[in-house]
């Protein structure tokens, strides 16, 4: 998690911020952050286990992983803490979502992914169907969100800094400044990151996870606790199959290892391919 990385607020961004000087967000986007300085008094060393053919693990403690100078109590202390509050503020987000009937998707991936790709291209289905709204995540630069307002559709870009991951406070900020429509369905494009994302509750209704399959089959396994956390497996790019040494149904195997109840559709946003099946689902899960 993020006790491990580190990562903080550093320059988060909400655009709008800029022109409210009471803003607790308000700052250019892409000026460096101020730094203290800190001493380093004492470092706690973590041994990891060892396998037989030398491979070093560092998740096999019991905060499932390593950051140097913190023993594995502090990490489970901090990670309990930061998530506590996370999770109050999610299920404040999750209410509001509900009073007003809208779904809620946390689209998730690494970058690269087409998560971007494959979002304009659901708008642009939905435009005449159905009302929708973005929140966009990425450390920096408002590009995605501008691509997303290309459709016709509302978008706010929240840029986390050195940030790896959206969180529920930074999701309740931007949706006061979306018309979220009764009924309507908002898509949070998560920052690109397999990892942190997976821990972090933003008040969605479901976490979909999208990978292409431009990275590799092994992906589930390599990254399991997205997979496990994702109702919903889009494998992109299935147009590139032809010219990619890739087992489809090894991922689909692997996805399933990691959790049998995960739906999972093939799709291409450039081709449009499984986009039907897609459009489907979401309509099933704004009628439930």
């Amino acid at each position: 998690m993020c006790t491990t990385c580190g990562c903080e607020q550093g320059n988060l961004y909400i655009e709008g911020d800029e022109r409210n000087p009471h803003s607790a967000f308000r700052a250019a986007p892409f000026a460096p952050p101020a730094r203290l300085a800190a001493a380093i008094t004492t470092v706690n060393l973590f041994t990891p286990s060892v396998a037989a053919k030398g491979d070093l693990h560092y998740g096999h403690g019991e905060a499932g992983t390593h950051a140097p100078g913190l023993s594995q109590r502090k990490m489970v202390e901090l990670e309990i803490n930061v998530l506590e509050k996370n999770n109050q503020l999610a299920r404040r987000n999750r209410q509001r979502f509900s009073e007003r009937q809208q779904l809620t998707l946390n689209l998730v991936s690494s970058p690269g992914s087409g998560k971007t790709t494959l979002l304009t291209e659901t708008l642009k289905r939905l435009r005449d169907k159905t009302r929708c709204a973005v929140i966009e995540g990425d450390q920096q630069t408002v590009n995605d969100a501008e691509r997303i307002r290309a459709t016709g559709t509302p978008a706010i870009q929240v840029n986390t800094g050195k940030g790896c991951h959206l969180d529920a406070q930074m999701v309740a900020d931007a949706m006061a400044r979306l018309p979220l429509a009764e009924g309507g369905i908002l898509f949070i494009e998560n920052v690109g990151n397999l990892v942190c994302p997976a821990g972090f509750d933003l008040g969605e209704r479901h976490k979909v996870a999208v990978l292409s399959v431009t990275e590799g089959e092994d992906k589930p396994l390599k990254y399991p606790h997205l997979f496990a956390a994702a109702s919903l497996l889009l494998l992109n790019k299935i147009d590139l199959l032809p010219y990619l040494d890739f087992d489809m149904e090894k991922c689909l195997a692997y996805a399933r290892e990691v959790n049998p109840e995960i739906e999972i559709l093939p799709v291409s946003a450039t081709k449009g391919d499984g986009m039907d099946a897609w459009l489907a689902w979401l309509e099933a899960q704004r009628c439930a």
